[in-house]
């Protein structure tokens, strides 16, 4: 009796919690992006004015979340020293609106202790979740407008995990996690089954998971019960299709713009395109593109 009176607390925490919490995992090697990550964490390369990873804290706190916790790992305390407060906030006004934003968050940090995928990287962040929904926000992608505030909303209607999804060339399915679908309502969608980087011919569609979540506490279990795949590693997908096994789950086709900051033609792409609409650099980068386009 005292379990099923638990599950069915527990239910009900889900079904009346709104989501305050998000975990951003931060721990990968970056390989994508060598040399230029041989010393630094890929989610401190710079797009324009500051580092990829600010981009997604602001991005969950513009969302409403207010407790954040960051994955990280070997090689990655810069990350940490990044969300102290800067000395020269009174100066910079871009330091300035990152010390407002701090005074408001709580950020917390946990290293992953060996490289073994993102479902485990997601699973050091159980306790901290305490059994409630939460925002998973890959910590070396950008999405304009934030996506999460997107997901938030849909989860009060739907109550279940939903996933954003974007669609993608044929040709890239085989790069990311790919959703097999059934329309629901517009933009939304019941996920019937979720495949890791399946080939062409393998692919149920071309809608590719982008890096934006809102999951309920029992992907934890899903984890645990994930066998390791290629490179010995845990994938967060593989655990998702256990989760849509017991409970439902959605998909929702994200319509904003997404920068891949863990490859370099994404990276020069956010930097370029953001530069342009800066109210700072945007006139002189547009004179100095068209200068270059004449040589």
């Amino acid at each position: 009796m005292v379990a099923k009176g638990n599950k069915k607390t527990k239910t009900c925490r889900v079904n009346l919690m709104r989501v305050r919490k998000a975990i951003i995992p931060a721990a990968g090697m970056g390989t994508r992006m060598l040399p230029i990550t041989r010393a630094q964490p890929k989610e401190m390369v710079p797009v324009v004015h500051k580092p990829v990873i600010q981009y997604v804290v602001e991005e969950a706190y513009y969302s409403g979340i207010r407790d954040i916790l960051i994955i990280t790992g070997r090689g990655k305390r810069a990350i940490e020293d990044h969300f102290d407060r800067s000395v020269h906030s009174k100066a910079e006004k871009y330091s300035e609106e990152l010390d407002r934003i701090l005074d408001e968050v709580n950020i917390f940090f946990v290293r992953q202790k060996e490289q073994r995928g993102l479902g485990d990287a997601v699973r050091y962040g159980e306790s901290f979740v305490d059994e409630e929904p939460f925002a998973l926000l890959l910590g070396d992608t950008i999405t304009l407008p934030p996506c999460t505030r997107e997901l938030i909303d849909i989860h009060q209607k739907y109550k279940t995990s939903i996933v954003a999804v974007e669609e993608v060339p044929a040709d890239k399915v085989s790069m990311y996690g790919i959703v097999k679908v059934r329309e629901l309502d517009e933009g939304v969608h019941l996920i019937d089954d979720l495949v890791e980087k399946p080939s062409v011919e393998e692919a149920p569609s071309n809608l590719a998971i982008l890096g934006r979540y809102i999951l309920n506490p029992e992907i934890f279990e899903c984890i645990r019960n994930t066998k390791p795949g290629r490179k010995n590693e845990i994938q967060l997908t593989d655990a998702m299709r256990i989760l849509n096994t017991r409970e439902r789950m959605h998909a929702y086709v994200f319509r904003g713009r997404r920068f891949d900051i863990g490859n370099k033609m994404d990276w020069l792409k956010a930097n370029i395109e953001l530069a342009v609409e800066d109210e700072e650099l945007g006139d002189g980068i547009r004179e100095f593109i068209e200068e270059v386009m004449k040589r």
